[in-house]
């Protein structure tokens, strides 16, 4: 009796221990971001996502754990000819994630690698097309070319390559020497253009300021003779004014008996004056033929300025 109860006790427990196995076996917990494939008896079953999911025990098993997280891979260094047969190493980093976890387990054998091989021989395509010069001018466009024509590649894969970064692009020592060369030469021309247009700006300004102070000079010119000129205007009308003035006056006197006195003793010692300079400046002195002379002379000059009065 006691080695039934031993016995039955013990096939209790072994049931106890198998069903905890199986229920701990039939449970998975899938963490965020990522997938488990299930495989039932060798063959695809279903696809668990992130939570708490239940399996058959025994006949089901995890095949694969994916994670469907952005992956980074570098890609190792290789060497890639461009269009005008230049040589160059070459290396980057790609960035792609899992979209279908399905195709990532059984369209291919290893993704991770055979994403990155692709990488590498669809950037060796891409640099083929392009000359020296483009491959660092466009590096954005070889960036984007390569992404399209992986993701093209990849699609059977489930895999989504999300951006592809060169890192370095390093030319042959010789092409290196050239390029540095023609920068030189460059930022020499450069240098010789804007020195140019330094000396053509100084050129100009000065010029300018030549041109400036000509004129500068001539309108002070023009303004000192326009000023002159109506100084000498205002000059001699007053002048004119100041003779007409006196002429006015002098008529006036004239009009009178004591200015027709006044006239007759100017004219006479006028006469006289005259006489006498001519005596000095000449050998021949000519004496006058009578002795009222003087007095003819003053005669005539009275009828002169009589005929004057009446017109």
């Amino acid at each position: 009796m006691e080695v039934l109860l031993d016995y039955i006790f013990t096939a209790q427990a072994f049931i106890l221990v198998l069903v905890i196995v199986l229920l701990k076996s039939s449970i998975k917990f899938v963490p965020q971001n990522r997938a488990y494939v299930i495989e039932r008896f060798g063959k695809y079953q279903s696809t668990k996502e992130a939570g708490l999911n239940f399996i058959m025990p025994i006949i089901d098993r995890v095949s694969a754990d994916r994670s469907l997280k952005e992956q980074a891979v570098d890609v190792p260094e290789q060497s890639a000819i461009t269009k005008d047969n230049i040589s160059l190493h070459v290396d980057g980093v790609l960035y792609f994630r899992v979209l279908d976890p399905v195709k990532a387990t059984y369209g291919v054998d290893d993704y991770v690698f055979a994403v990155t091989q692709l990488a590498q021989t669809t950037m060796r395509s891409e640099l083929g097309k392009m000359e020296l010069d483009k491959t660092f001018e466009e590096r954005d466009q070889l960036n984007t070319n390569i992404v399209a024509a992986i993701n093209e590649a990849a699609s059977p894969w489930g895999i989504q390559v999300l951006r592809y970064e060169i890192k370095d692009i390093v030319p042959p020592h010789s092409v290196m020497e050239a390029m540095e060369a023609q920068m030189k030469a460059e930022r020499v021309k450069r240098a010789q253009i804007l020195e140019s247009e330094g000396d053509r700006q100084a050129a100009i300004n000065r010029a300018e300021g030549e041109k400036a102070s000509v004129v500068l000079a001539a309108e002070a010119d023009k303004s000192e003779q326009v000023l002159r000129a109506e100084g000498e205007a205002k000059a001699i009308v007053a002048v004119a004014t100041a003779q007409a003035e006196a002429l006015r006056q002098v008529g006036e006197a004239a009009a009178t008996s004591e200015g027709q006195k006044a006239i007759q003793l100017d004219l006479a010692t006028k006469a006289i004056e005259a006489k006498q300079a001519i005596a000095k400046e000449s050998s021949v002195v000519l004496l006058p033929d009578g002795g009222t002379e003087a007095a003819s002379v003053v005669a005539q000059a009275m009828t002169i300025i009589n005929q004057l009065n009446k017109g």
